[in-house]
Order: structure tokens, then sequence, then C-alpha cells
């Protein structure tokens, strides 16, 4: 469970709700919470406006796949999977050990405790003597498509961030027209200018509340997973020439941010 992400989104709207409650007592002049205020930000119109809006460019934009993909993108969000590139490493050298004392076919028991599926379809290409340049371009690819797949998710978020203001916009355009239109009546004046700008505000919360914060958190896994997974790669390409397991592992740890890899290194020392 992220935490943080629970903890953005309850911050955040907490502190909308409140803002738009804050307003000063008539009777002792003191700066208090007013419930009724909340009445004025809702507006069913401008909310169909902007989310209904929002919704239909959004199904006009991408195919059909990519909305049975939202549960799935939010669970990453709330509930990622863990990467771990140290363990993954520490993983790859020990393969590294058991390929130089045992050969390349010792390799295929161990693979099969990999978790991870893509180190054991790389594992295999080694097993099956596969040759060093088309693993790679194997390899390669399958890293571009994932790429390409994730980029499209984190597209479809940020494409959601650029709608929703402009539906925003659309509405208070429509309420200004309105309003307008009826200056002489004052009840529909009102409402008219109610939803010209209640519709900005919800295409601003729905844009930077929904769409921006998920596409940045999918962007952050993406790139976490992008890390092991040329961990992988590039270890899985390692054994098969035949390198060192300890030149591997230093080779690998070169990959990491500065950080975990000091980290690592002071495991090491204090070992």
């Amino acid at each position: 469970m992220d935490i943080l992400s629970i903890i953005g989104y309850v911050l955040a709207f907490a502190l909308v709700i409140v803002s738009i409650m804050m307003g000063t007592d008539p009777d002792t002049g003191k700066t208090t919470l007013i419930v009724n205020q909340l009445k004025g930000f809702i507006d069913y119109g401008s909310l169909a406006i902007v989310v209904g809006g929002t919704i239909g460019a959004m199904l006009i934009s991408y195919p059909a796949s990519i909305f049975k993909n939202i549960p799935k993108h939010l669970k990453i969000v709330f509930m990622p999977p863990k990467y771990n590139p140290v363990a993954y490493i520490e993983q790859i050298t020990e393969f590294a050990k058991e390929a130089r004392i045992n050969g390349l076919l010792a390799l295929e028991e161990k693979m099969n405790s990999c978790e991870d599926q893509f180190m054991k379809n790389a594992l295999m290409l080694v097993i099956d003597s596969v040759e060093p340049e088309k693993i790679k371009q194997v390899l390669e690819t399958e890293l571009d498509y994932l790429e390409d797949r994730h980029s499209q998710a984190q597209g479809f978020y940020m494409k959601m961030a650029e709608f929703a203001p402009a539906f925003g916009m659309a509405g208070t355009l429509i309420g200004l027209i309105n309003l307008l239109a009826n200056m002489s009546d004052a009840d529909a004046l009102a409402a008219n200018m109610a939803v010209a700008l209640v519709t900005t505000f919800y295409g601003v919360i729905m844009a930077n509340l929904m769409g921006k914060p998920v596409a940045n958190k999918l962007k952050k896994r993406h790139e976490e997973e992008m890390l092991c997974k040329v961990i992988i790669s590039e270890g899985v390409q390692s054994i098969q020439d035949g390198d060192n397991p300890q030149f591997i592992e230093e080779k690998l740890m070169r990959l990491l941010p500065s950080k975990t890899g000091q980290k690592k290194g002071g495991k090491d020392k204090e070992k």
C-alpha cells in the first residue's frame, strides 16, 4: 500500500473543502467553518459538462483496451509492486557464480526460483545457446514494447489533465452566454454565474488531483521497473559472455542511483 498517495489525496481534498467552508461568522466576526458554503460549489450541470465532456473526449481519443486497464493503473498507484534493484543484482551475481562453476546449463534448475518472467525468459535464451546479438535484440525489443505500453498509459492521464480544464472553460463560456442572454432575470443571473465559475473549478480539480498525479506516479513506477529490467538484461548478457561474477556485480551497481549504490557498498564494508 502506498501510504503517501493516500495521504496526498486525503490532504489535498481536505484542504480544498476546508478552504471552501472558511468564512466569517456574522455574529462574532471571527473566522469559522460554514458548511452551507459548500452548496455554492455543487452544481450538477457544471459536473456534467466537465466530467461528461472529458470522458467523451477520452473515448474518442483512446481504444477500449486502455479503459479496461484503468483498475490496473489505479492498483499500481495505490498498491504498487515492489522493485528492489539490489536484490536483482544479488540474484544475478549468484547465477553468474553458478554458471562459472557448473556451466550455463546449470542455470536451468536455478531459473525456477525466479519470480520475474522477464528474467526467466532472458535466462532461457542463454541456456538455449541463442547467439548474443539475438539475445540483445530480443531483450531490447521487449523493453521497447514495455516503454511504449507504459508511455501510452501515462499519456492517457496527461490527456485527461488537458481535456478537463478545457471543458471547464467551455462550461464557463456556456454560463457567461446564458448570463448575458438573461440579464433581466435575477435568479437566472445567479445560476448562470455559478455555472460559469464552478465548471472552471471542477476542471482544475480534475486535472490536478486526478489526471496529473496518476500520470506522474505511473511514470515513477515505470522508471523503477525499467531499472530492474535493464539490470536483468545487462546481467544476463554478461553471464553469457562469461564475465567474472564480481565484475558483473560492480558493473550492475553502477546502474543504480548514487544513494542506493552507496548504501549497498556500505553494507558490504560492514560485513
